[in-house]
């Protein structure tokens, strides 16, 4: 990741662009909108990442002349991220499901759906899905992010050992899983 923005400059161009300065302010959402993206697919997915990630810059943009820079900007924007999928889980259980969910789990459950090169990318996708979502969003943000402990620990509003703990307990989950998934059992 050779072309990705330090957090010194990136928290630098928002406190300029929370000044006003508009080329300061593209090139804090060019530095984070693939993180951003890539959080919250982790977190709600691929399907709902867009709409979220417009909604966490609208929010972030509002809020951005408060900004002053007591922590990295990139955390400070996934935590709003955070917040925003947080919201879209609250709002989606208040409305009925009518996704035919059914058909994606037995889908899901099938080890014979997933073919091709992209395959084990596909299946690490899957078990990352299926991690508690504490867990997931640890993962995501130290593994993924490449969020230092501390950065994530911001991010998820808790300390730095429950961070610690989380990431530790997920890779242990995701072993688990891929010593138990049918096409790793079967030689394939």
């Amino acid at each position: 990741m050779a072309d990705r923005a330090d957090d010194s400059e990136i928290t630098a161009w928002a406190l300029a662009a929370g000044q006003g300065d508009a080329d300061a302010l593209a090139a804090f959402i060019r530095a984070t909108q693939r993180d951003v993206h890539r959080f919250l697919s982790h977190l709600s997915g691929p399907a709902d990442a867009e709409d979220l990630r417009q909604e966490t810059y609208l929010r972030a943009l509002g809020s951005l002349h408060r900004f002053a820079g007591e922590a990295p900007a990139r955390a400070w924007l996934l935590s709003i991220a955070r917040r925003a999928a947080a919201d879209a889980v609250r709002r989606a259980r208040r409305r009925p499901r009518t996704d035919g969910i059914e058909m994606w789990e037995a889908l899901g459950d099938n080890p014979m759906v997933v073919r091709g090169p992209a395959e084990g990318e596909i299946l690490l996708r899957i078990l990352v899905a299926a991690l508690d979502p504490d867990r997931r969003e640890a993962f995501v943000l130290t593994q993924v992010l490449d969020l230092s402990y501390a950065e994530a620990a911001e991010v998820c509003g808790c300390p730095i050992g429950t961070i610690r703990s989380r990431v530790a307990r997920a890779r242990e989950d995701l072993v688990a899983a891929l010593q138990t998934h049918p096409r790793r059992r079967s030689g394939s």
